[in-house]
């Protein structure tokens, strides 16, 4: 079969299959070799050697030897010793792709004087295959607080910026969401219907409000940033800090209503969809 074959055979079965392929008969070893290989040391800042790569990867070394000098050759590996850790190539292919870049590009000035206007931090969170990535983070410019790290992957379920990015999407769509969904470490499960009547309630509100389900004591606000056909394309959320001093700081209502307008400012300024290609048609 001609690759163009190939590609046209597996382009139907994702339309007869609401976009899921059949991974055991579209794969690729060496490639998942490699993608496992990065993968793993994502959650291993300090590094590993080749032989913790191997047994941790339930691989010989030798498997695995060849792959990991051709990661390092590419510039996606960097060897410090007789360990491995991931360089920073994948975080600036990231930030070169065009809808992320523009996505991010624009929201920053927007969240920056968001959190100096309110004294909270913020993060700007998207929906990546099953999970939930922050690709962009102001911090508050008070003395204190609490923000997430771009680049983290957080649950789907079981936070704000999750719950909203489901929230406003057509129902097919929601359901292939949650097939794909890939718990992250410590995420909570969640009853279904529990989880219907959140979405459900957040989708009557135009934004989620909840406590935090990973700390004690931060309320989660998230906003819906839409796209051209009226859909989630990103959140915009902050784990929200009550003061209990004397500092004048604006209240959660308050903190939201700014949020709103900002989450608004963003989709219009993004031309309604950060997917649409510029100058295409539509209705």
């Amino acid at each position: 079969m001609a690759l163009w074959e190939v590609y046209n055979h597996a382009t139907q079965v994702r339309k007869n299959t609401g976009g899921i392929l059949d991974n055991t008969r579209y794969s690729a070893p060496a490639l998942e070799k490699g993608l496992d290989i990065i993968e793993l040391l994502a959650g291993h800042p300090e590094g590993l050697s080749l032989a913790d790569l191997g047994k941790t990867l339930g691989r010989t070394t030798a498997e695995i030897f060849r792959m990991v000098v051709t990661l390092e050759t590419r510039g996606y590996l960097l060897a410090t010793g007789d360990r491995y850790v991931l360089s920073l190539l994948l975080f600036q292919l990231a930030h070169k792709h065009q809808p992320v870049r523009s996505l991010v590009t624009t929201a920053l000035p927007l969240m920056t004087q968001l959190a100096n206007d309110v004294r909270q931090s913020f993060h700007l969170c998207v929906y990546q295959d099953g999970r939930v990535l922050i690709v962009a983070g102001v911090e508050s410019p008070e003395r204190f607080g609490f923000s997430l790290k771009v680049g983290t992957l957080i649950g789907m379920t079981d936070t704000a910026s999750g719950q909203v990015l489901m929230a406003f999407q057509e129902e097919l769509e929601r359901k292939r969401m949650l097939k794909l969904h890939v718990p992250v470490d410590g995420e909570l499960p969640v009853d279904a219907k529990q989880l219907a009547a959140d979405l459900a309630r957040i989708r009557e509100r135009g934004h989620a409000r909840m406590p935090s389900r990973q700390v004690r004591g931060v309320k989660n606000l998230a906003y819906p940033v839409y796209g051209r056909t009226g859909h989630a394309i990103a959140t915009l959320t902050t784990p929200f800090i009550e003061r209990i001093d004397n500092a004048p700081v604006p209240a959660m209502n308050e903190v939201g209503e700014r949020m709103k307008a900002a989450a608004q400012t963003l989709t219009e300024l993004m031309g309604l969809n950060v997917y649409w290609e510029p100058g295409a048609s539509g209705s």
